[in-house]
C-alpha cells in the first residue's frame, strides 16, 4: 500500500524541522488538529550505520500511535547507508521514507548532505535508487529546494530527481543561499507543475515555504489545483492550531485558554517521554505565551524555570 495514493487532495503535512517535530511536539500538534501526514526530524543515515550513533538515530525514529501515518525523513551522502537505514524503517512502523535534499544547515551541507546534494546530482540519484531498492515496499519521496546558489538550477535539478519517479516531491520555493531571507517564489509554481507533468506525472507534488495555515494552503490550491499538497513549517510557531478546519475556511484563532491548555498538554507529554534534555523545551514557550498583556513578563519567568514542575506552578499562578 502506497500511503501517497490514499491521501485526499490537498494533502496537508507538517514539515520536518530539526529540534521541533519530535515525538513530543507531533503529539501536541495532533491534539490541536493533526495534519494529514507527519514527518520525523532528520535522521542521519551514517549515524544509524555506526554502532556509536545508532542509539541516537533510533531515538529520533520513535513514534507514537497518534503519529500514523508518518514518514521517516533521512539524510546523508553515503548510498550504502541510505540502503541500510531504508531497509529497517518498515519494521519501525513508518508509512514511507523521505530523502532530505533541502536542509540549508551549514553543518549538514559541509558534510555533503541536505541541500548540498543539489551540487552532486549523480550521488543524489544513487542515494534515491539505493533507498528505493531497499525500502521493502515503502514509498520513497524527496524534499528539496529550487537550487543551491542560483534560482535557475531548478530547471535541471528537479528533472533529475523527477526522472527517478519518487512517489512524492516536496519543493521548498527558495534556494539554499536564500535560506528564508526572501519571499518564497510562488511565481514558479506553474513551471514546477509543468516539469512534474513532463518527467513524472505520477509523482505527488507538494509545495513548502511561507504557507502558514490551512486557509493559505486552500487559497493556493484553488489557484493551482494540479498541486497535490502543501507543507506547513514555521506556521506552527505562529499558531499550533494551523491545521484546524473552519466552516469559513479562515485561519482558526485559538483563545488564550486553548493555548494554555495545549501548553499543559505539551508538558504532560514531555514528562511521559522523559528522560530527555529540558532546555530545548524553552524554544516552544513563544508558541503558547504571546499576544496578551503580560505575555513577555510571563515568558521571562518561565525561562527561569529548571523543570516542568516549576513551569506548572508559574503557569497555574498566572491563569
Amino acid at each position: 500500500m502506497n500511503i501517497w495514493d490514499n491521501l485526499k487532495k490537498p494533502i496537508l503535512a507538517l514539515a520536518p524541522m530539526e529540534g521541533v517535530t519530535d515525538i513530543v511536539f507531533r503529539q501536541v500538534i495532533s491534539k490541536a488538529s493533526r495534519p494529514d501526514l507527519f514527518f520525523t526530524e532528520f535522521t542521519n543515515v551514517s549515524s544509524f550505520a555506526s554502532e556509536k550513533g545508532r542509539h541516537d538515530a533510533l531515538s529520533r525514529l520513535k513514534i507514537s500511535p497518534s503519529d500514523s501515518p508518518i514518514i521517516a525523513q533521512i539524510w546523508g551522502k553515503n548510498p550504502e547507508h541510505f540502503s541500510e537505514l531504508s531497509s529497517a524503517l518498515k519494521n519501525l512502523g513508518f508509512s514511507g521514507i523521505d530523502l532530505n535534499f533541502g536542509c540549508p544547515d551549514r553543518h549538514v551541507n559541509r558534510a555533503g548532505g541536505g541541500a548540498a546534494m543539489i551540487k552532486t546530482p549523480d550521488l543524489a540519484v544513487e542515494c534515491v535508487r539505493r533507498a528505493k531498492n531497499s525500502s521493502n515496499g515503502l514509498p520513497i519521496s524527496v524534499k528539496t529546494r529550487l537550487g543551491f546558489t542560483y534560482l535557475e538550477e531548478y530547471k535541471t535539478w528537479l528533472p533529475t530527481i523527477l526522472s527517478e519517479h519518487p512517489s512524492a516531491l516536496t519543493v521548498h520555493l527558495r534556494t539554499r543561499k536564500e535560506m528564508s531571507k526572501v519571499p518564497a517564489h510562488f511565481e514558479l509554481i506553474p513551471e514546477i507543475i509543468k516539469l512534474r507533468n513532463e518527467f513524472s506525472p505520477e509523482t505527488k507534488l507538494l509545495i513548502n515555504g511561507d504557507i502558514k495555515n490551512r486557509a493559505e494552503a486552500l487559497k493556493l490550491y484553488q489557484k493551482h489545483p494540479e498541486i497535490d499538497g502543501f507543507m506547513i513549517g514555521r506556521g506552527v510557531f505562529e499558531n499550533p492550531f494551523c491545521f484546524k478546519r473552519t466552516e469559513d475556511n479562515l485561519p482558526y484563532a485559538p483563545t488564550k485558554e486553548e493555548l494554555f491548555a495545549l501548553l499543559n498538554y505539551h508538558l504532560d507529554v514531555f514528562d511521559q517521554n522523559s528522560p530527555q534534555p529540558y532546555e530545548p523545551l524553552k524554544h516552544f514557550f513563544k508558541v503558547y505565551v504571546k499576544d496578551f498583556p503580560g505575555a513577555s513578563e510571563l515568558r521571562t519567568k518561565m525561562m527561569e524555570c529548571k523543570n516542568t514542575n516549576e513551569l506548572r506552578e508559574i503557569i497555574n499562578s498566572y491563569s
